[in-house]
């Protein structure tokens, strides 16, 4: 099962992803745009974590997104998958509704999303976000603050509940390039557990249709982390390069 549905996946967006080539213009349905993505990469890191235990299987994703011009969208997220000690996850997925839009003239704009983690055949880890984010352009640089609670308790663990605190600068530079990056810090309260800090920079690429990035990510978890610090946990949060090929349409 679990092979099958991995296949799905690289098949469903191997044909997202020729589609996409070939359409010109987004379908309209009940007054919105579909659009979406599809990514493959050498890692999934989620906040300094592989979620692919250092790539031993690829990494994977696609996303589908309907889009109204009054800035409300919904859509459904899909990425290969694999916890350490975990054999019954191999995928990610999951349904996201949120709204975007701009802040009178201040140049300021926000955009919130709820999003459900769901992990097909290991249901006890599923769990939700609600993320929020405030950004403005300053010239070429884009500033992003994220504020993101758990809205139930985190992967399934009782009492266990987190707040993601990020700031995402951005600078655009000339013929399809940037530099862009991300630090911040996962809190996480209840018993045992304990937060960490995470950051990662990269460069990126706009040519022939595709956007490429190369991305190194760190974290601050050492041995003397009460979740994190076993060395399977460690194995997992340490420092990595990753590259990653994607399209957007």
């Amino acid at each position: 099962m679990k092979t099958r549905y991995s296949r799905m996946l690289l098949a469903g967006a191997a044909l997202v992803l020729t589609q996409a080539a070939v359409a010109e213009e987004k379908p309209v349905v009940l007054g919105g745009t579909i659009g979406g993505s599809v990514k493959f990469a050498t890692d999934y890191v989620f906040r300094g974590e592989s979620e692919t235990v250092s790539g031993e299987i690829p990494a994977v994703q696609a996303s589908l997104t309907w889009t109204h011009s009054s800035g409300v969208y919904l859509g459904y997220f899909g990425s290969t998958n694999k916890f350490e000690g975990s054999p019954d996850i191999y995928a990610v997925v999951g349904p996201y509704l949120g709204k975007y839009g701009s802040i009178g003239d201040t140049g300021f704009n926000y955009n919130v999303m709820a999003f459900s983690y769901q992990y097909p055949g290991a249901n006890r880890y599923n769990y939700s976000e609600l993320y929020m984010y405030l950004d403005r352009n300053f010239g070429p640089v884009n500033l992003k603050l994220e504020v993101t609670p758990t809205l139930d308790d985190w992967f399934g663990v009782d009492g266990w509940k987190g707040v993601n605190y990020a700031i995402h600068p951005k600078l655009t530079l000339g013929d399809g390039w940037g530099i862009d990056g991300s630090f911040g810090y996962q809190e996480l309260t209840g018993h045992g557990a304990e937060g960490w800090k995470h950051w990662n920079a990269g460069v990126t690429k706009s040519m022939w249709g595709l956007n490429f990035d190369l991305r190194y990510h760190d974290t601050d978890i050492d041995r003397s982390h009460k979740v994190y610090g076993s060395h399977d946990g460690r194995k997992i949060f340490k420092e990595r390069v990753v590259f990653a090929v994607s399209k957007s349409f």
